[in-house]
């Protein structure tokens, strides 16, 4: 069945990096768009990258160009780099693989809208600190 697992997380200071990795099986990225997302304390879920194989990327306004996506086709895992951290970037960060067709209607609609068709991670902490 399809699995994920988000590791990387941790403390980091205003303006300082991590890398986040989602190692994944299961499923294949021909079949499956990755997406990135992240959930503050009482807040709802938000959508930040999705990668597809067939559709390209997307990234929000909240990170695009301070995070990137990326994968290892070998280690079946993907990647969020996470740059010039801020203190609104602390959440959860969770990985999730959402079928193709969901994934191309998030990058090309620009909005995300849970599926139960969606695969989740269990998340990694992320705190940026002041």
């Amino acid at each position: 069945e399809v699995q994920l697992v988000e590791s990387g997380g941790g403390l980091v200071q205003t303006g300082g990096s991590l890398r986040l990795s989602c190692t994944t099986s299961g499923f294949s990225f021909d079949d499956f768009a990755i997406g990135w997302f992240r959930q503050a304390p009482g807040k709802e879920r938000e959508g930040l990258s999705c990668l597809s194989s067939r559709d390209g990327t997307y990234y929000s306004d909240s990170v695009k160009g301070r995070f990137t996506v990326s994968k290892d086709n070998a280690k079946n895992t993907f990647y969020l780099q996470m740059n010039n951290l801020k203190p609104e970037d602390t959440g959860v960060y969770y990985c999730a693989a959402l079928p193709s067709v969901h994934g191309a209607e998030w990058i090309y609609g620009g909005i995300y809208h849970p599926d139960e068709s969606d695969f989740w991670g269990q998340g990694t902490q992320v705190t940026v600190s002041t």
